[in-house]
């Protein structure tokens, strides 16, 4: 699997926030938001459920990733989704480090990976106990 998941019984727009302040509690910020559902609207003339990605990126730890694997930066920043499913509940899907940096062949990533890991599944958690 290439992502952490949860379904929690909310709104989009309530998941939208705890998610992010879950994220801000552990350092990440939001560096972009994409809106899946108007830009297909839009460019496409779909509709679809509503759909997020959030560009996430914590600096610290972004700054030491580059400092160990320069290209790095082709995989940042860490993607957040946030959808509507079919009975109204929220899915937050966050991309799993370990998984991602698997491209990346050298053992600090791994070790660096496992580390993020921890932390989104930290967020992940608090998420599932409000």
């Amino acid at each position: 699997m290439y992502g952490i998941h949860i379904t929690i019984d909310c709104d989009m727009a309530e998941a939208e926030q705890r998610a992010i302040a879950a994220l801000k509690a552990e350092g990440f910020g939001i560096l972009t938001e994409i809106d899946v559902k108007a830009v297909l609207k839009n460019k496409i003339n779909v509709d679809r459920r509503p759909y997020k990605i959030l560009g996430a990126c914590n600096p610290v730890l972004a700054n030491k990733a580059l400092h160990a694997e320069p290209d790095l930066g082709l995989l940042l920043p860490c993607n957040v989704v946030i959808r509507e499913e079919e009975d109204d509940t929220t899915t937050i899907a966050i991309v799993d480090p370990a998984a991602m940096f698997t491209v990346v062949d050298k053992p600090e990533m791994a070790e660096m990976a496992d580390e993020v890991r921890e932390i989104f599944e930290r967020i992940m958690n608090s998420l599932k106990n409000k």
